[in-house]
């Protein structure tokens, strides 16, 4: 098999953007006593939280609201039939488990490295969505790499075998982008079982608008 080229931060230092203390105001908690969540990044701990400035406003990254579209159009609620919708307090859960050492999860940011660079959700690895797609050059062969290497996908005599394929939790930039999706559906042309892709479809910039922090390489 090919060696994998899956973009992480396991090789650079880890940048925490951590909420801000600054201002005076009421507490930001995840929910009614619930502060923080952790989760490990590149084997440290990461505290999952939100901003504390009451007077905080969302990363102008993500302020855009007029993209054009096609290409980014807004997606659907439903991204294909048995493929489940989360939100943010699923994705924490999930990253926790996966932490504390759930090997049957794995959180996948599915953008290009220069927005992962701007940001991501602590303990994803980064599998940009071109990697998974034949139309932007991936050959069979690095697809079935990444499929075993990230997924635990088996493969005997050339069929997949995805009786221990790993719980995918797939997110990009948000309701408009195309990044995750396009991971997702390619997933699913392998056969990988729809029940097993978890879908974020508000993705970073509600994860920006609800102030909550990232990691960078």
């Amino acid at each position: 098999m090919k060696t994998l080229k899956v973009i992480t931060a396991a090789a650079v230092a880890l940048t925490v953007t951590l909420p801000i203390a600054g201002q005076a105001g009421k507490p930001v908690n995840i929910a009614p006593g619930q502060m923080s969540v952790s989760v490990k990044h590149n084997g440290a701990t990461v505290e999952i939280s939100r901003n504390q400035d009451n007077k905080n406003t969302v990363n102008p990254a993500f302020a855009k609201t007029s993209r054009p579209c096609p290409p980014f159009c807004i997606q659907p609620s439903t991204l294909a039939p048995g493929v489940e919708t989360i939100a943010e307090r699923e994705v924490m859960d999930y990253a926790a488990r996966m932490s504390a050492g759930d090997n049957s999860i794995v959180l996948v940011d599915s953008r290009t490295p220069n927005w992962v660079e701007r940001g991501s959700i602590a303990s994803a690895i980064n599998v940009p969505w071109t990697q998974l797609n034949p139309a932007k050059g991936a050959s069979p062969i690095e697809i079935a790499d990444i499929l075993q290497s990230v997924f635990n996908v088996t493969e005997s005599e050339g069929l997949f075998d995805f009786s221990d394929a790993k719980t995918a939790v797939m997110f990009c930039n948000g309701m408009w982008c195309g990044q995750s999706p396009n991971n997702i559906k390619n997933l699913l042309k392998v056969g990988y079982p729809a029940h097993k892709i978890k879908w974020y479809r508000g993705g970073m910039q509600d994860w920006e608008i609800l102030g909550l922090s990232t990691v960078k390489p």
